[in-house]
């Protein structure tokens, strides 16, 4: 194993602390997004651990082995443009943005991991002045292609630096999915508090540890999310950032997510209300205990023993049955149930980077969405359920023909249109 691309934590991430217990195994994984464009790449692929800890000071769930960022994310292949129901998503989050702030034809609206620009093309629509961080360079030229002005770095204390001294400060800082990303998040929201102006906020959108628990969202945890958040453990890391949260919002998306608002002292000097109900909620889900995890481990294992005996039924009827969305979700869900060709025959995806590609440790072929109707297999198994709907609405020529869905989470089964 390359020692300069994987490293493991001895310490938390946000408070420092070594009261760290793992409670979730879910086996050595090769990295989700690093799909496979041969056979003969096969075998050389690397795996490396994705064990879950749980931080017994302040609560923060996450994973002590570290992929270097260089690895995982300078060339990527998740591109946010590609879905509908991010699109829409996107285009609620700058109205309502642009609606909280005010925001004028001079604000600077910054997004750090801005992938194609998508968001930052709604604000643009505002007349505000826009500016993406995106480290991914294949992804990052899409944005500048596009006409929004993007930085290809990684964002740091000292990215936000140097993008104040060349562009001034920024009215708002958005991070949509990048927080769990990152090694330091401490540093990372230190230098989004000083990249803001006094009344600025940053706004950080992140899936909710509590709906990773409620639904059993297991396949969520992969290399690139380093941090599993909940309100406990982000009260603490944005003090430790000198950031005060002003708002929260719950968002459908990636299976429950939450959109932060924080702005610093002395424009904002306290929490706000927001906080204490989720505050609260938390404490009484046990959110601050280990037990509630370990029980959501044993939930692990029993759901993999069903996909795997509701797979075996439906093929042992003579029903083939193929992958929707060859997502790094999906990698994680495969790769711990041990899904191979054997039982999924091929994937279909949107994304025209992972046509003719390989899942990476299940090595299963990535195909074009309109095989599901020239080939008509007899059931579709949902990796990218958190998009169930668009998908099954996409295909309902599929399912009038006699097709039908199966979704894996949190209890598998079939679904009929």
């Amino acid at each position: 194993m390359d020692p300069t691309v994987h490293h493991k934590r001895g310490s938390c991430r946000v408070c420092g602390g070594s009261n760290l217990h793992v409670f979730l195994s879910l086996g050595p994984m090769p990295l989700a997004n690093s799909f496979l464009h041969n056979p003969e790449e096969f075998g050389d692929e690397q795996s490396f651990p994705l064990d879950v800890y749980f931080c017994s000071d302040c609560s923060l769930v996450q994973l002590l082995d570290v992929i270097d960022p260089e690895t995982l994310f300078r060339d990527y292949i998740y591109v946010t443009g590609t879905s509908d129901t991010i699109q829409s998503h996107n285009r609620e989050y700058a109205d309502r943005v642009v609606d909280f702030l005010q925001l004028a034809n001079s604000d600077l609206v910054v997004e750090i991991a801005s992938n194609d620009g998508s968001l930052l093309k709604c604000f643009q629509k505002h007349q505000v002045r826009t500016l993406g961080v995106e480290p991914a360079r294949n992804i990052a030229s899409l944005a500048v292609q596009a006409g929004v002005a993007t930085v290809s770095q990684f964002f740091n204390l000292g990215t936000a630096h140097e993008v104040q001294n060349q562009y001034g400060q920024a009215k708002v800082v958005i991070g949509n999915n990048v927080l769990a990303h990152v090694d330091d998040p401490v540093d990372f929201l230190t230098g989004c508090c000083q990249l803001i102006t006094a009344d600025g906020m940053v706004i950080i959108e992140v899936p909710y540890l509590e709906q990773l628990l409620i639904n059993l969202e297991y396949d969520t945890i992969y290399h690139e999310h380093l941090s599993y958040f909940s309100v406990t453990a982000l009260k603490r890391l944005f003090e430790e950032a000198g950031l005060r949260i002003v708002r929260i919002d719950r968002v459908a998306v990636h299976g429950g997510s939450i959109r932060v608002y924080a702005g610093k002292p002395p424009a904002h000097p306290h929490h706000g209300n927001d906080i204490s109900d989720f505050l609260t909620r938390e404490e009484e889900m046990g959110i601050s205990s280990l037990s509630i995890y370990e029980g959501f481990a044993r939930q692990v294992a029993d759901n993999r023993q069903k996909i795997l005996a509701l797979i075996t039924q439906i093929s042992a009827q003579g029903n083939k049955v193929v992958g929707y969305g060859a997502s790094a979700k999906g990698n994680t869900l495969l790769n711990y149930c041990t899904i191979g060709v054997e039982s999924l025959g091929y994937i279909v995806d949107k994304n025209p980077w992972k046509i003719g590609t390989y899942t990476p440790g299940m090595h299963i072929p990535v195909k074009t969405v309109d095989t599901l109707l020239s080939e008509q297999p007899g059931y579709v198994f949902l990796l990218a359920w958190n998009f169930a709907s668009e998908i099954m609405h996409q295909q309902a020529e599929y399912a009038r023909r006699g097709g039908q869905f199966i979704i894996p989470l949190p209890e598998p089964g079939v679904i009929k249109l």
